[in-house]
Parts: C-alpha cells; structure tokens; sequence
C-alpha cells in the first residue's frame, strides 16, 4: 500500500487526503474510498491514543495510507503512534535543524535514529522484522509553520531521516499577524508556498500542505506539492450542514 503511495508522488501524480478530527471510524468507512490518504489529527482533533489506534486500525483495511499528527515533539509520543501502525506521522512545529534531528532520533531505527524496539499491533502485524524496513516504509514529516521555519526550511528539509515538508498555513499567517477570518490565497500563502516546495525539492523529499480552494490546489500543484489535504469531516459536516439547513428554511418561506 505505501510503496505503492510513494510510487504515485515520485511519477508526478498529486496524492489527495483528507483530514479527520472525530472519533468516528464510521466516517472512513463510509468516504475513505474517495481519498488516497488520511490526514489523522493527533495534535488538535477530538482524538485520544484509542481513537486514533481505531483509525489506523480502519485505514489499513481500506488500504488506505495513514498519516497521523502527533501532538509533541515527544519521543513517546511519536513512537506509540508509529508502533499503532500510522504509515506516517506529521511532528507540528518543525523550527530548527536540531529539532527536526531530534524528531528523526524518535522516529527513525539505527543508524538513522534511535526508535525504542517494540510495538505490539505492529509486531502482531509484521513479525519482529518489520524493524528492517521501518524506516524506509513510513514517512516522518516535519511540520513548518512559523516564519522562522520557513527561513529554515532547505535546512530542515537536508535532515536525513526527513521525508516532507508540510506547510501549516493558518500558524503562518497568525505569526505574520492575518486575521484567520482571510482566505488562504496566492497573495497571502504565496511566498511561503514557494519557499517550503523548493525546499523540499532541492533535497529530493516530498511537500505537503493542506488546500480547499481550486486556486490554491492549482496553484500548489504548479509548484510542486505532493499530497493535498483537501478535505476534512469538520468542513464536510459545517458546509453540508449550513447549506441543508439554508435549503430547509427556504422551502418554507417558498411554501407560506
């Protein structure tokens, strides 16, 4: 399933997930199949360590890839999600050089790093040898979201052990002191866009970042990102939602 994955991006072919904050397996379930990839919100979901072992639990029967957000930089955190399963993990608040080497340590078995041995679902799952590939099979990506890791983003992105940059464009923003209320567009993502892509490209690792919007996955694609989160159940449930209700109340008026 990732080797596949991984496969796609390197052809050129722009892997689209969606993000899941709710402890709802029956949402992957039921629109997983639509996606490539399932963006799991450890870090700012509604997810204890048990929601986000079910999702993974649910990916891997859709065979769907899964990239699971952890909520630190701790080691034990990125280990317990790794040893759940996650196909990737996505470490926020990527700054520095020694940050993103101290994430590979956590993440990555010798020689690269040093991951703590163990893991009970993924032993049960793939024998103790999983541990020989594990490095290669899984992603770690660093998360740039403030203005200081993106001045830093070629640096990070030469960290061996570092597979993607992702952009997180609402942290960003709010550094550079844009309201959250201000699309997310060319002119106000632009530069730090451009910046994070040819980061990653000049070091051969792949570029991610969340996208709604046809112009920003137009234009994201046009500079070379790999995975676009252009989905998610919070946004599926408040646009369906909104526009139901709308439809609802309309009907009404129309009738009286």
């Amino acid at each position: 399933m990732m080797k596949q994955f991984i496969e796609n991006v390197r052809a050129g072919k722009t892997q689209f997930g969606f993000a899941i904050s709710y402890p709802a397996p029956g949402i992957l379930e039921r629109i997983g199949k639509e996606w490539d990839w399932v963006w799991i919100d450890g870090q700012h979901g509604q997810l204890a360590y048990k929601d986000v072992l079910d999702l993974i639990r649910v990916c891997d029967l859709m065979e769907l890839p899964s990239i699971a957000r952890v909520p630190s930089h701790a080691s034990s955190n990125i280990g317990m999600f790794l040893d759940a399963g996650a196909n990737g993990i996505i470490v926020p608040l990527v700054n520095t050089v020694e940050e993103a080497k101290a994430i590979v340590s956590a993440a990555k078995f010798p020689p690269i790093g040093e991951r703590s041995f163990g893991g009970r679902r993924i032993i049960d799952r793939k024998s103790r040898d999983f541990s020989q590939t594990a490095n290669e099979d899984t992603l770690l990506i660093a998360q740039i979201e403030t203005p200081g890791a993106v001045e830093n983003a070629e640096a990070i992105a030469a960290v061996d052990g570092i597979d993607a940059l992702f952009l997180g464009p609402d942290d960003i923003l709010l550094r550079r002191g844009v309201s959250m209320a201000v699309p997310r567009t060319k002119e106000t993502l632009g530069n730090d866009m451009e910046a994070v892509a040819q980061a990653s490209k000049k070091s051969g690792k792949l570029s991610v970042m969340p996208a709604h919007s046809p112009e920003i996955i137009k234009y994201a694609h046009s500079i070379g990102f790999n995975m676009l989160a252009s989905g998610a159940d919070t946004v599926f449930l408040t646009n369906a939602s909104a526009q139901l209700s709308k439809t609802a109340r309309q009907a009404i008026q129309d009738n009286s």
